[in-house]
C-alpha cells in the first residue's frame, strides 16, 4: 500500500511538473506575440557521441598535422594566365628568374541572352520546314543553366521565391514572379517519375529502412510528410494523415492495389478482426482490387461498415499487396516507436528509448542519481551493441540479451523510472532486432537528419499552397538528399536533367549499384 501511494504521489508530481513546463511554453508564446523575448533554448544532449571511439590525439593530428593538409591549388583548373611586370623601372643588369605563381579564384556572374534564329524553308510542295531548338529549350524562353540555377537556389540553398526573384532581377534577368513560380513547379514530370522509381530501388538496396514523419502544412491545413530511407537514399511523401494505412500505402511503391492473401488474412487475425468478418473476406472469390474505390465498394458489399473493422481489413489488404514485392519479405523497418510504423520486421531506436528515461523529472536527489545511473548503463549497452555489429557472434549475442534483461528489470528508488523500464523491457524483441540482423542500424538518426530540412522550410515558408508545389517539394527533397548520400553533385545532376543530357544514370540504379542487395542478408 505504501509503495502504491508513493507511486501515485510521484505520478501526480510528474504531472504537475509537466503542466508547469507547458505553462512556461505558453507564456513564451504570449511574450513573442507581445514583442518580448522568450527564455533561451539549450543545446540538445550529445551523450551519443561518447559511444564513438575517437581518439583525441588522432583528431588533433588530422586537423593540425601538415602532412595531411592538401594543396589548395592542386585540383584547380587555370582558365587564364595574366603576366604582371614590376611597376618600378628595372636597373641595368637585372636578370629574369621566372615567375612566382599566385592563384586567385574568381566567379563571373552575368546575364547572357541568346537569340536563336531558326531557319525556315519553303518546299516545292508548298509546305515549310523550320529548324528546331536544342534539347531542353523546347517552348522555354529561359536557358537550361538558368533554370538549373533557380532550382538549385530554391531547393539546395533554401532561398525563398521573393529573394530569388530580387536577385535575378538585379542580375539583369527579365522574369516575373509568376514565371519564377512556374519554373519551380511545372514541367518536371521526368523528375517526379525518377523519384517514384527511387523508392522501389531503395527498398531493394539493403534490406532495411529507417522512417519518421513530421508536420507539413498544405493549403492552410495541418498535414504530414513521411520519410523513408537508409544510408543510400532518402524518399519523402506528403499526405493529409499519418497512420498505418498511409504508411502501408507508401510501401507499395507506386502500386495502387489491394490484395487479400495469406499475409493479409494473418494480419487481420493477429489484430483481432472478428471471425465473421474475417470469414467473409477469406471466402470471397475476388482477391485483387485495383484501387481504393473498388476496395471500399467490396467492403460495403460484404457488410463490413464498422470503422475499426474497415481499418484492420484495409491495413491487411495493403500489407497483402506490399508482400507481393519480394524485397519486403525480409525488410526491417526501424522507427522511433510510433504505432503507424509497426509492420513487417519492426525494430526500435535505442536512442529514443534512452530519451524516455531522460524526460523523467526527478523529485529528489535519489531519483536524480538513479536516472543518471540508468542512462549511463543504457549508453554503455548502446556502445556494446555497436561493437557487436562490427563482429557478431553467438557468445556476444547471448551476453547482450542477458545484459538487456538485467538493465531493464532492475528496481530503483523512483517508481516512474521502474515503470518506464518495465515498458521498455516488453519491447525487447524490437529493441534487440540488431542481434538477429547485425546489418541494420540501432537508431533513426538518419531519418531525423533528413527531416530537419522539412522542419526548417516549414518554419520559413509556412507551407505549400498548390498540390503541384507540394509534389515538387517532396520530389526535389528526395532527389537532393539521395544525391548527397551517393556523392553526386546536385548542381551537376540538375544541369544534366534539365538539359536532357542524361549522362548521369538514374539515382535508383546508382542506389542499387552502391548498396548491398537485400538478398545478401
Amino acid at each position: 500500500m505504501v509503495k502504491g501511494l508513493i507511486g501515485i504521489i510521484e505520478q501526480l508530481s510528474d504531472t504537475v511538473e509537466r503542466q508547469q513546463e507547458e505553462i512556461t511554453l505558453l507564456k513564451d508564446e504570449i511574450n513573442v506575440l507581445k514583442g518580448q523575448k522568450k527564455r533561451p533554448k539549450f543545446k540538445p544532449s550529445k551523450l551519443d557521441t561518447n559511444t564513438d571511439e575517437k581518439s583525441d590525439q588522432g583528431s588533433t593530428d588530422n586537423k593540425r598535422s601538415g602532412s595531411t593538409k592538401r594543396s589548395k591549388n592542386q585540383t584547380l583548373t587555370i582558365h587564364q594566365d595574366n603576366i604582371v611586370q614590376p611597376e618600378q623601372p628595372l636597373p641595368i643588369g637585372a636578370r629574369f628568374k621566372g615567375y612566382r605563381d599566385f592563384v586567385v579564384q574568381e566567379l563571373e556572374i552575368q546575364s547572357c541572352n541568346v537569340r536563336y534564329r531558326l531557319a525556315c524553308y519553303l518546299l516545292p510542295d508548298g509546305s515549310t520546314v523550320t529548324a528546331t531548338l536544342p534539347n531542353g529549350l523546347a517552348g522555354q524562353h529561359f536557358g537550361t543553366r538558368l533554370r538549373s540555377y533557380i532550382l538549385y537556389q530554391y531547393h539546395q540553398c533554401q532561398v525563398t521565391q521573393p529573394l530569388l526573384l530580387e536577385q535575378l532581377r538585379e542580375w539583369g534577368i527579365d522574369i516575373s514572379s509568376g514565371q519564377l513560380n512556374r519554373l519551380l513547379t511545372e514541367n518536371h514530370d521526368d523528375l517526379h517519375e525518377e523519384k517514384a522509381e527511387l523508392l522501389a530501388a531503395g527498398l531493394q538496396s539493403t534490406g532495411y529502412i529507417t522512417t519518421d514523419d513530421t508536420g507539413a502544412r498544405h493549403q492552410g491545413k495541418n498535414g504530414f510528410v513521411t520519410h523513408i530511407g537508409n544510408e543510400w537514399f532518402a524518399w519523402f511523401q506528403s499526405s493529409d494523415r499519418k497512420n498505418r494505412i498511409n504508411f502501408l500505402s507508401l510501401l507499395r511503391a507506386g502500386n495502387k492495389g489491394y490484395q487479400v492473401n495469406t499475409c493479409a488474412l494473418n494480419y487481420m487475425a493477429t489484430n483481432k478482426l472478428p471471425a465473421p468478418q474475417l470469414a467473409l473476406l477469406a471466402n470471397t472469390p475476388v482477391t485483387n482490387f485495383g484501387c481504393e474505390e473498388e476496395w471500399s465498394a467490396h467492403l460495403v458489399q460484404l457488410g463490413i461498415v464498422v470503422k475499426r473493422h474497415i481499418q484492420i481489413a484495409t491495413e491487411g489488404a495493403l500489407l497483402g499487396c506490399a508482400s507481393e514485392n519480394e524485397a519486403l519479405g525480409k525488410l526491417a523497418v526501424i522507427s522511433d516507436g510510433a504505432g503507424q510504423f509497426k509492420v513487417l520486421q519492426h525494430g526500435l531506436c535505442l536512442v529514443h528509448a534512452e530519451r524516455l528515461v531522460h524526460k523523467l523529472i526527478p523529485l529528489n536527489e535519489g531519483h536524480r542519481e538513479d536516472i543518471a545511473q540508468v542512462r549511463d548503463e543504457i549508453w554503455s549497452f548502446y556502445k556494446e551493441l555497436k561493437e557487436y555489429k562490427k563482429q557478431p557472434c553467438d557468445t556476444k549475442k547471448s551476453a547482450l540479451s542477458k545484459e538487456f534483461d538485467r538493465l531493464f528489470t532492475q528496481k530503483t528508488r523512483y517508481e516512474l523510472l521502474n515503470q518506464q523500464l518495465k515498458r521498455l523491457n516488453k519491447l525487447k524483441s524490437s529493441l534487440l532486432l540488431v542481434l538477429e540482423r547485425p546489418e541494420i542500424p540501432i537508431h533513426t538518426n538518419g531519418s531525423e537528419n533528413d527531416l530537419r530540412e522539412q522542419v526548417k522550410r516549414r518554419k520559413v515558408s509556412g507551407g505549400t499552397r498548390s498540390d503541384l508545389g507540394r509534389q515538387c517539394r517532396d520530389t526535389f527533397s528526395s532527389l537532393k538528399k539521395t544525391c548527397r548520400k551517393l556523392g553526386v553533385s546536385f548542381w551537376k545532376y540538375l544541369n544534366d536533367r534539365i538539359s536532357q543530357s542524361n549522362v548521369i544514370p538514374s539515382l535508383g540504379s546508382l542506389v542499387l549499384q552502391k548498396a548491398h542487395p537485400a538478398s545478401a542478408y
